[in-house]
């Protein structure tokens, strides 16, 4: 696609900015939005335990990958928990995690419109993820109202995986047999037949087929990672003494242009490194041929406090951008919540220190990386005239797309993401959790010639989900007789 050159004296003066730099900051170029309301290709026809469709879109911008051309990959989260319905389990259902396929035509705006593209995202399949073997999944409770087992989530010899927080067998949280699964970032394989996810439950990180949804292959993360107290209350699992800070896990993802190398991301500091609110995360470094480990720090201090970390992305093979927001602005619930700090930060590891011996970083902390600025997402959508009130609090998808022609000049063009928490998902009382907000999308344009982008191979994609019809009819009929 090379759309032509810019319409409008706006245009024009929102690419002065850039000016002739090649590190010049990131341009808004475009906007789109596709709304959660709607129903998803995945087939399911059956409610959750909350009265939430399973086939409800909601969010879809926990994690965002570029597959190619025009086409994306878009990540829920665990599904619809905003509201209320089983302490037990932290209000989460029987969701079936998922990515979603898009098509995100970028084409030049008429004259006179305010942006110079316009971006119209088109939803075109939908794909479940499970496993080939048994997973470990949540007792029965017939006497808490609402609870389904987890048989449910099992047809046709495969093995649903589920965002609800009881689906897992005692030990280390890092077992790959549980089914509980909250995904959070998602990649693509250079070969564009496989797809790299992340989740916070583990934290994990797998590789599926992208095809058919199936588990292919688990990462092993190290021990340390992990937490040894599990359970379905977020509240008990925060006794831990180590590991992972509960629903602050692996939540960015990215892969080098080669292919050959993941970098996962903690959304906070694990627990003995000084937990939630601290300022030094980890990054963990993941050949992907030999799956070999390695760890980096990172310093998420802005302005003399720390941030939670939701997304990472590969420039080049060794410098990384890394996503940092506060949790204010649409979708926050708070009164008056605008948005306040939302910025993408470079890190480069050449040089840096493999901190896999270091086991609390408070200790060294003059190893963690330290940033510079990439992008102000903020003060950008801002002078494109969107107020702080209206950015998403929760921008966590980031991906690169395909280069266009802008007021003459080839740039790279940088997609942004908002995970909106299935807010407006009906709840159990027929009431509405929240205002429904829609998925929004934001693109921009910039120079750099320290980018190298993806060498994505293109892969034909489903041509509807009706194929997916024949292992989901059973999984349908199992859910209903359940619940009869």
């Amino acid at each position: 696609m090379r759309p032509s050159l810019l319409h409008t004296a706006l245009a024009s003066a929102l690419l002065a900015l850039a000016g002739g730099s090649q590190a010049a900051q990131p341009v808004l170029i475009a906007t789109g939005s596709l709304s959660g309301s709607l129903s998803d290709l995945s087939g399911l026809n059956y409610t959750l335990e909350n009265g939430v469709s399973a086939s409800l879109l909601g969010g879809m911008g926990s994690g965002f990958a570029w597959a190619g051309g025009n086409t994306f990959l878009a990540l829920p989260d665990r599904g619809p928990n905003a509201s209320a319905w089983n302490s037990a389990v932290d209000d989460t259902t029987s969701y079936i995690p998922r990515f979603h396929t898009l098509q995100m035509n970028l084409v030049a705006s008429a004259p006179g419109s305010a942006l110079p593209f316009t971006l119209t995202p088109t939803l075109q399949s939908t794909t479940l993820l499970y496993s080939s073997s048994a997973l470990n999944y949540g007792p029965v409770a017939p006497t808490t109202t609402g609870l389904v087992a987890g048989s449910s989530l099992q047809a046709n010899g495969k093995y649903y995986f589920s965002g609800r927080s009881d689906n897992f067998a005692p030990g280390l949280s890092t077992n790959p047999a549980n089914a509980r699964l909250d995904t959070e970032g998602i990649r693509v394989s250079n070969d564009g037949k496989s797809v790299f996810i992340t989740d916070e439950y583990g934290p994990y990180v797998y590789q599926f087929d992208r095809a058919t949804g199936q588990r292919t292959r688990t990462f092993t993360l190290p021990d340390s990672f992990a937490i040894s107290n599990l359970s379905a209350s977020k509240d008990v699992e925060f006794t831990n003494t180590s590991g992972r800070v509960t629903n602050k896990g692996m939540e960015g993802l990215a892969i080098s242009p080669d292919g050959k190398t993941l970098f996962g991301f903690m959304q906070s500091p694990l627990i003995q490194d000084g937990g939630d609110g601290t300022a030094l995360n980890r990054i963990v470094k993941i050949d992907i041929a030999s799956g070999a480990v390695s760890q980096f720090a990172f310093n998420n201090v802005i302005n003399g406090k720390a941030y939670n970390s939701s997304e990472l992305l590969a420039l080049n093979d060794h410098q990384l951008l890394v996503l940092e927001r506060d949790g204010k602005g649409l979708g926050d619930g708070s009164p008056g919540s605008k948005a306040a700090v939302k910025q993408l930060v470079q890190i480069d590891l050449n040089g840096a220190t493999d901190v896999s011996g270091i086991a609390n970083l408070r200790t060294q902390p003059g190893v963690a990386m330290v940033g510079t600025k990439f992008l102000d997402i903020r003060a950008a959508l801002n002078a494109a005239g969107i107020s702080d009130a209206q950015i998403p609090s929760k921008l966590e998808g980031v991906a690169f797309g395909q280069d266009v022609m802008v007021g003459g000049v080839l740039k790279h063009t940088l997609y942004l993401a908002n995970d909106n928490d299935f807010l407006g998902a009906v709840a159990p009382n027929g009431s509405s959790v929240a205002t429904q907000y829609n998925n929004q999308f934001y693109v921009f344009a910039y120079d750099g010639n320290d980018f190298v982008p993806q060498g994505i191979s293109a892969v034909p994609e489903p041509s509807s989900y009706a194929m997916l019809l024949a292992g989901l009819g059973a999984l349908g009929f199992i859910a209903r007789r359940r619940r009869g």
